[in-house]
């Protein structure tokens, strides 16, 4: 619930983002708010939710997965090897974000490609049309596993540090000052919980950090996961490659870090509503 709630908030920058990092022909001319102006204006008011469907499928599954791992690592981490402190947080973040990467990656795979589509020029029809299409034309199921290296590289840190940050800042904040942060749990008032507006920037701090870690990753990740899509796509088979040729061809700001401004304003509220819609449910399902 945290994952989609996070996403669905997010979505329309999500698209923007994917048409901005891939240079798509339509809007490669445009900055990020002219995009999102441009967008309604071309495909109508839903075009900003393309692939969001895909997205929700992804995001459900992703969620669990990750919030789960994170506190299943932690415990082995801290049980098996004795790591505490803010360590055992980094590690076992990264170990969730890669778990659920591995679990959900063909339906991100599906969810760019269909993100990427600008009205009038479909290749794909949906979903399933979509699963098997890669399939089919672009070699069964490692198809749906193109860009996994990078996606996997770029996700240890930035799933440690925001969870890292996140759990550094709240066990922080409790203990120097509980009184103005937190307050009791709903369902057990022995356990203190962040306020919701403290919550919220604990969580926005935590994703900013972690997104101008892991972004140039990023953009790799979605270069390859386009493939096919792309007329450069040769260029780009593999983490390293990619890599050199979107710094040699758009240097660091426009290529490495192009949309950056773009995933703050994304990243930040994504992972402030992630961190607080699950701090919140854990206090409705009775797990504090």
């Amino acid at each position: 619930v945290a994952g989609c709630c996070a996403k669905t908030t997010t979505a329309p920058l999500d698209r923007v983002k994917i048409l901005l990092q891939a240079h798509n022909h339509h809007y490669k001319h445009l900055g990020v708010f002219s995009t999102l102006c441009a967008v309604p204006k071309k495909e109508g008011y839903l075009g900003l939710y393309k692939g969001n469907g895909a997205m929700m499928i992804r995001i459900f599954p992703y969620g669990a997965i990750q919030f789960m791992a994170f506190d299943q690592y932690k415990k082995v981490i801290k049980k098996q090897l004795g790591i505490s402190g803010h360590v055992h947080r980094l590690m076992a973040g990264s170990m969730a974000g890669i778990t659920a990467v591995i679990c959900t990656y063909p339906l991100d795979m599906v969810r760019v490609r269909l993100a990427f589509q600008v009205k009038g020029e479909h290749k794909y029809m949906g979903i399933i049309h979509a699963f098997k299409m890669i399939y089919t034309k672009e070699g069964g199921f490692s198809g749906f596993y193109r860009g996994l290296m990078p996606t996997v590289v770029g996700m240890a840190p930035y799933a440690g540090f925001s969870f890292f940050t996140f759990g550094t800042l709240k066990s922080i904040g409790l203990a120097q000052a509980p009184n103005l942060l937190g307050r009791p749990s709903l369902d057990n008032t022995d356990v203190l919980v962040l306020k919701t507006h403290v919550n919220l920037l604990c969580g926005g701090i935590a994703g900013a950090i972690a997104q101008t870690i892991s972004y140039p990753l990023d953009v790799t990740r979605r270069r390859m996961q386009l493939g096919a899509v792309l007329p450069d796509s040769e260029k780009c088979l593999t983490m390293v490659q990619t890599l050199k040729y979107v710094y040699q061809q758009h240097g660091i700001r426009r290529g490495l870090y192009r949309g950056l401004s773009l995933n703050y304003i994304r990243c930040i509220p994504s992972q402030a509503v992630a961190f607080t819609t699950y701090e919140l449910m854990k206090q409705f399902l009775h797990l504090n």
